[in-house]
């Protein structure tokens, strides 16, 4: 399991994801297989763009502050590099034909596309005509590589396979069964069978009983349907485990039924929900992928795509577990956006 390399220790006694102009980062060669084992590299963004490149970003949605961190990455980039950047969303994973008009529209003004994808193969016949005449980024959400220059994320099979493994640590294999409820998000999202494949993976060694599986978009109204679905189809169940949002809309329904306590509830990715509940202790764990730096870090490919100087075709930030026993220690500014910040849709 990849959680720990050499330089991890550093990074959890220290928190960065960065150094001075430098951020630490895992890549991929070759690139665009997230099955392979990926190296530690220090990259160097850059200062300053050749030109006033025009890019065009599209999102899933900006529902829950997961994708607002990505947004304030590459608005924080886009400014430090002197580019413009229009933003669009598609309002959800379940809107695919809206997010293929979004970016049939937004491109045709753009230099570059990044693409936080709602389907991993739904977008190729698009991705492929875009890109004969402008560099595609994937961050974040993987999706089919034909026609794309660069990724930007971070293995969700790995991201599944930590808080499996969390959880493992917590109740091994041959200690009493314990009832899970698995929320694993929308099905067809480019993130979600990867996580799902590295989830099963890190329980293995559990003694998780797995109760249920509710697959569903990542609203939290969507969410809390669910949640309350399953309370009443297994009031016995022990831990919820699945999304930032399942874990937000877990711990408000809890609250409202008096079962804060006692069932455990744990997070694959990690938001400002989460990190308040965690502090409050109404969640365990989660893992982070430093969103923030993925944002940053796609602004930066699709920028050297464009002007000729793209080494890094696929790169990410290390995964780190967060939990009551490191969140006042370790440093959060590569993971959440400040809570002044707002979505933000252009930079001229």
């Amino acid at each position: 399991m990849r959680l720990f390399p050499a330089a991890l220790a550093l990074l959890a006694l220290t928190g960065a994801c960065r150094a001075a102009d430098t951020w630490a980062l895992e890549r991929w060669i070759p690139p665009f297989d997230y099955r392979s084992t990926p190296s530690e590299i220090a990259y160097q963004p850059l200062k300053k763009a050749r030109k006033h490149w025009r890019v065009c970003a599209s999102y899933p949605h900006l529902k829950d502050s997961y994708w607002l961190s990505v947004n304030y990455g590459m608005v924080r980039q886009a400014r430090k590099l002197g580019i413009a950047l229009e933003i669009v969303e598609a309002g959800g994973y379940p809107n695919l034909d809206k997010q293929k008009a979004q970016i049939a529209e937004c491109a045709k003004s753009a230099d570059a596309l990044i693409v936080g994808a709602v389907s991993y193969d739904g977008l190729r016949p698009l991705v492929v005509t875009l890109s004969k005449r402008m560099p595609v980024i994937a961050a974040v959400n993987d999706i089919d590589s034909a026609g794309v220059a660069a990724k930007s994320g971070v293995s969700w099979i790995s991201m599944g396979e930590a808080i499996g493994h969390y959880f493992a640590t917590l109740h091994p294999k041959g200690s009493p069964k314990v009832r899970v409820a698995w929320f694993p998000g929308p099905k067809g999202a480019g993130w979600v069978g990867f996580v799902e494949e590295g989830f099963q993976r890190g329980i293995a060694g559990s003694s998780a009983e797995i109760v249920s599986v509710k697959w569903g978009d990542t609203g939290f109204e969507d969410q809390l349907l669910l949640l309350e679905d399953l309370l009443e189809e297994h009031p016995n169940v022990d831990y919820i485990i699945g999304s930032a949002v399942t874990a937000d809309a877990a711990v408000s329904l809890l609250r409202a039924k008096n079962l804060t306590g006692r069932i455990g509830v744990l997070a694959d990715y990690f938001t400002h929900g989460t990190y308040r509940a965690i502090k409050r202790g109404k969640v365990i764990a989660a893992p982070t992928d430093s969103p923030v730096v993925q944002g940053e870090l796609a602004i930066d490919q699709a920028v050297r795509a464009l002007e000729g100087t793209l080494a890094v075709s696929h790169a990410g930030p290390t995964i780190r577990i967060i939990d009551g026993k490191n969140i006042n220690t370790i440093d959060i500014n590569d993971s959440l956006a400040p809570a002044s910040f707002t979505p933000t849709f252009k930079v001229e």
